[in-house]
């Protein structure tokens, strides 16, 4: 969400600047009331259409602009907060509070949205984005995968592995492993840390080949059902030359799964100018033709099915899938 920092920058206004502008008092709070205009944090706005279609993760991000603009003193931003910055997803998180780390017991803010962290803060750890000083990809994973709920962690994880890896659409195996043991590395010197071990199980779980949030969700729920470790985007030889690619192979049930995210259906820039029937009957030519030349079970899910493994095991169930 790093590209939508500029944007929200000219979205998120202050309080002097609608005044600068031709506002007044009276006309914020009534356009407060009649809910055109969305308080942010105190003297902080944004026009109710224009947060409407942000994603949390945004709308988030407007919440960290306010407060970066507003803070004074050494703390950057940190975990969840530096995360939007870095645009890693922060899957079914409750995103309330601005996190923001010091490595002195100052006070930050004295405001109720903002959460305080005092820890060591090394200017390794510091870096600058979209103008706003945050903690470094490596330490935002560190930090973030501690506290968060596992699925949300090991989405995050799996993100920020592939932000490193991904090169012009190829998979950089050397830079895969080079972030591998950075991350490893960090863990394994904070014994004792709050979260730590799980933390440690998130990054030798983590995998940056899961393109989306649901699809680590769901890898985390097929460990969790007992099957084997999938094989992730798996190429399929298509009809005229193509390839397909499939987001879980199961070699263990000889099955293939694929998490059905809504946005391919309803996004018309994905659809690339086909219409939505079109984009189906393409989905079960594609479908029908893996099936044929592999002669493997097919399953798909969506969000629904992944809010737990029961509910996943659910699913694949009706596909005759289980675990072996």
């Amino acid at each position: 969400m790093t590209s939508s920092a500029p944007v929200l920058s000219e979205l998120v206004r202050s309080r002097r600047d609608l005044l600068r502008n031709g506002w007044t008092d009276r006309r914020i709070a009534a356009a407060l009331a009649d809910g055109s205009l969305v308080g942010i944090r105190r003297g902080w706005f944004m026009h109710a259409v224009d947060r409407t279609a942000l994603w949390a993760e945004e709308k988030h991000l407007a919440h960290v602009i306010a407060v970066a603009r507003d803070a004074r003193g050494s703390a950057v931003m940190s975990h969840s907060s530096a995360a939007v910055l870095w645009d890693l997803p922060l899957h079914g998180v409750r995103l309330a509070r601005v996190h923001m780390t010091t490595p002195t017991p100052r006070r930050i803010s004295s405001a109720p949205d903002v959460l305080r962290h005092v820890a060591p803060l090394p200017a390794s750890d510091v870096v600058v984005r979209a103008g706003i000083r945050c903690t470094s990809l490596s330490r935002t994973v560190f930090d973030a995968v501690r506290f968060l709920p596992v699925g949300a962690a090991v989405a995050l994880a799996d993100a920020a592995e592939r932000q490193m890896a991904l090169r012009q659409r190829e998979w950089d195996m050397d830079a895969v492993l080079s972030w591998r043991r950075g991350l490893a590395g960090r863990l394994e010197e904070a014994t004792g840390a709050r979260g730590i071990r799980r933390a440690r199980w998130v990054a030798a779980f983590a995998d940056g080949r899961a393109q989306l949030p649901g699809e680590s969700v769901s890898r985390l729920h097929l460990h969790t059902l007992g099957f084997a470790a999938p094989e992730l985007q798996v190429p399929i030889d298509g009809p005229d030359g193509s390839r397909y690619l499939v987001d879980f192979g199961l070699a263990d049930v000889r099955s293939f799964g694929e998490f059905d995210g809504k946005t391919k259906y309803l996004d018309e820039a994905m659809r690339s100018g086909r219409s939505l029937d079109q984009v189906l009957l393409a989905e079960k030519q594609r479908e029908d033709w893996i099936r044929g030349r592999t002669q493997w079970r097919f399953a798909r899910w969506g969000a629904e099915h992944i809010r737990t493994p029961a509910a996943l095991a659910a699913r694949l169930a009706a596909f005759n899938i289980s675990p072996p």
